[in-house]
């Protein structure tokens, strides 16, 4: 009967990969971050990125809208 070291005496226990030669990933997203800087009293009662964007989506849905063609 064949062991498993008998079958397999090619793999290692443990592979040492060296990640520094590593290329990005070209399939990873490309979408631009934007940054924003907040001013302390307005980060004050802002604490988060999700309280930020429900403000400024409130105040887009009271804006009339602009249609471009």
């Amino acid at each position: 009967m064949k062991t498993k070291e008998d079958t397999e005496p090619d793999r290692l226990a443990e592979y040492n990969f060296d990640y520094t030669k590593a290329k990005p990933n070209r399939f990873a997203s490309t979408a631009p971050t934007v940054t924003v800087t907040l001013d302390a009293d307005v980060a004050a009662i802002f604490t988060n990125s999700e309280s930020v964007n429900k403000a400024l989506r409130a105040i887009l849905s009271a804006l009339p809208s602009t249609k471009t063609s």
